[in-house]
């Protein structure tokens, strides 16, 4: 594919955005080469400025679970928009779009609004240690919470330490009160919680790790830390701003059975548009001012337009049937590939959840950040360039999930297969 005025694009989007991007991976360092700048998208497909065409397993990094401009929540964004983009003021649709939420996650009883997902967990944190009285938090090595300092954190040395900054410009003393756990490693949190429980206001996790790539939690993980957050008094934080409304209507948590304290959302519920929420249990969130203590604010909060769009996004959600059909569509991409690199004797695993997926090359299951980062990430960016020249366009990153929408058709399936076949014959040789 020609890709010219991408280049011209990208060189000068250098001269004046740190590496020419507005969030670091799409700058394409963990695939190297020139990312596409996109012109638009439709349905299942996105366009780029040099008039290439993709079928597009990013959706947005998650949101466009509808598809791109979606007829519907474009009709209802022109309605709203002719009344205004910001009031700085309460709206109608932000209660409307809270009740739809509280129905469809029971442990939401309250929610407040934000603008993207790492203010809600950022939020949610403050609230937890507000209502705890307590400093430490707990995370897991590969979970990605967003930017916030106190969670730009790495392992140290063990299963359950104190962590490392991550990032230039965190300092040791915002993170000393940070805990990094093993995912899936229930007996090494189960240790650090014996040593610092009593110091913990909350542990908060990706119920469905989705930024080392797709990975589910092993039976009895989630089930383990409910227990001993309960046992120690330390809130449970379902970091669902990727898996809310993706995995199940109910998100994770009614994936798995599991009743977190405090939930973060973001992503879908915006349909598309810059939008963040946290919610839980009545008593915790009326800690959160102006009724409580703890303070967050934001001026562009339940701003009308991302409201009208979740709204309209979770309204069509909430028709039966849509979620048997987002499985069927991902299983049949998720089996197709994998027949595919069994078919050629190529070592992969793939960690599919509901609509969420990822592709790994390695002879080991993907459990945790560790066995995520031992895939062959030489040949995952071999794979990733060869279907992004045939017009698959897909997370230019080995740790990062991928994700199916409604909008995404059998031909769209068929194609996918059938490319990733033609580069499996090829590697084999």
């Amino acid at each position: 594919m020609k890709r010219e005025k991408s280049t011209g694009h990208f060189e000068r989007a250098k001269r004046v955005m740190p590496g020419g991007v507005s969030s670091p991976v799409r700058a394409f360092n963990g695939v190297g080469g020139i990312p596409p700048f996109i012109a638009r998208a439709k349905g299942s497909h996105i366009w780029d400025v040099d008039g290439n065409e993709y079928i597009d397993y990013v959706g947005s990094w998650g949101p466009a679970i509808l598809g791109h401009a979606h007829p519907k929540v474009v009709a209802a964004l022109n309605d709203a928009i002719e009344n205004g983009t910001s009031f700085g003021a309460p709206t109608e649709l932000e209660t409307h779009l809270a009740l739809m939420i509280c129905d469809a996650i029971p442990s939401m009883e309250m929610v407040r609004f934000v603008n993207s997902g790492t203010e809600a967990t950022m939020s949610a944190i403050r609230l937890a240690r507000g209502v705890t009285g307590r400093p430490k938090i707990v995370k897991f090595e590969g979970c990605y919470h967003g930017h916030a300092d106190s969670l730009l954190v790495k392992a140290g040395s063990g299963a359950a330490t104190c962590g490392e900054p991550t990032s230039a410009g965190v300092v040791e003393d915002v993170i000393r009160h940070t805990i990094v756990c093993r995912y899936n490693d229930l007996d090494g949190f189960s240790d650090a919680m014996k040593s610092h429980g009593k110091e913990v206001a909350c542990v908060i996790v990706e119920p469905v790790a989705g930024n080392m790539g797709c990975v589910p939690p092993k039976e009895g993980f989630l089930e383990g830390l409910r227990e001993v957050t309960e046992r120690s008094g330390a809130l449970l934080i379902f970091d669902e701003v990727m898996t809310g409304f993706r995995v199940a209507f109910g998100g994770a948590q009614e994936r798995y059975k599991i009743k977190p304290d405090l939930t973060c959302l973001g992503k879908i519920i915006g349909g598309g548009l810059p939008v963040g929420a946290y919610g839980g249990r009545r008593e915790i969130m009326e800690k959160v001012s102006p009724l409580g203590p703890v303070y967050q604010a934001g001026t562009l909060s339940g701003n009308p337009l991302a409201m009208t769009a979740g709204i309209k996004t979770i309204e069509i959600l909430s028709v039966p049937g849509v979620y048997k059909k987002l499985d069927e569509i991902s299983k049949s991409l998720t089996d197709g590939s994998s027949e595919v690199f069994k078919g050629n004797h190529i070592a992969h695993q793939i960690n599919r959840v509901g609509a969420m997926w990822s592709i790994f090359f390695t002879d080991r299951p993907v459990v945790d950040f560790v066995t995520a980062t031992e895939s062959d990430c030489k040949k995952f960016r071999r794979f990733f360039h060869f279907l992004l020249d045939r017009g698959i366009y897909l997370a230019p990153s080995p740790f990062e999930s991928a994700f199916v929408s409604l909008a995404h058709t059998d031909d769209d399936i068929k194609k996918t297969v059938s490319i990733v076949n033609e580069w499996a014959k090829g590697e084999r040789r």
